[in-house]
């Protein structure tokens, strides 16, 4: 389900239905009643039964609908602009197989749009009602992809602690007492790279070969679901040394692990978008 936000305007708090991407819908109801706050459902109306707002509406649809219905929109666009022409939200989206506006009946009734409609319906309205609800629109997604970052930089800093237990165990399981310091860095990288196969099927060498001009490692460039899966593992890895796992059952055992949280955690992902 959508994450319900709120922006303000000009004191006109308006809600957001925010996917946390590209696709956010802002409530109309919300932008109409800093117009009319006791009749926000007939300033809508009002506003799309124009002959431009019936254009920019169809146009949105044949942009972004491969459902959108052309002959019914046909007879909308031919009636649009007469005296006696009335659009509402519900007629648009029955009609038209519309998914660039929802609307619901009731006692909550509210009529949500995406962003690109509700910035015109604002324009509609007043230039300078636009002009504040774009900058709070704008401030809300720079505050979520802030958040975004953080939750990243979290994550990594989580699975950097997570290799030091890691790298400990390591020390402890596998390295033998007496060894020179190019065996012990041989052992660390080749452990590493169990990691880095078991989640990423490849080695940090083989990542640098097919990543030439990419700054960092490929956990710099890792999705915030492969960190948190990598800081998993790096603790499922040590807890298999103590026990005494060769590499090579280890590497299934991780393989598996990584395969199934990854399943889990984007099949959560896509949950939450829709």
């Amino acid at each position: 389900m959508p994450k319900k936000e709120t922006i303000t305007a000009q004191g006109t708090e308006i809600a957001v239905l925010s996917r946390g991407s590209d696709d956010d819908f802002l409530s109309l109801t919300d932008l109409a009643k800093y117009k009319n706050a006791d009749y926000p459902s007939e300033i809508i109306q009002n506003w799309m039964r124009n002959r431009s707002t019936v254009e920019f509406l169809g146009l949105w649809e044949r942009i972004h609908n491969p459902e959108f219905n052309y002959l019914e929109f046909e007879v909308i666009d031919r009636e649009a602009g007469r005296n006696s022409f009335v659009l509402t939200p519900k007629r648009w989206i029955d009609s038209v197989n519309a998914i660039g506006m929802t609307s619901r009946q009731g006692r909550y009734a509210a009529t949500y749009a995406a962003k690109d409609i509700a910035f015109k319906f604002a324009a509609w309205i007043s230039a300078e009602f636009e002009l504040y609800v774009i900058k709070d629109y704008q401030r809300l997604k720079s505050d979520e992809n802030n958040r975004a970052a953080l939750d990243w930089n979290l994550q990594r800093t989580l699975s950097k602690i997570n290799y030091r237990i890691h790298t400990d165990a390591i020390k402890e399981q596998l390295i033998p007492k007496v060894v020179t310091k190019s065996q012990i860095g041989f052992v660390y990288a080749s452990e590493a790279d169990l990691l880095n196969v078991a989640l990423f099927g490849m080695t940090a060498v083989e990542w640098r070969t097919a990543n030439p001009h990419k700054d960092g490692n490929m956990r710099d460039h890792a999705s915030l679901e492969q960190l948190v899966v990598l800081s998993n593992m790096e603790s499922i890895n040590a807890l298999l040394i103590r026990q005494g796992f060769p590499q090579s059952e280890r590497l299934i055992q991780l393989n598996t692990t990584a395969i199934t949280q990854m399943k889990s955690l984007l099949g959560a992902s896509v949950q939450k978008r829709l």
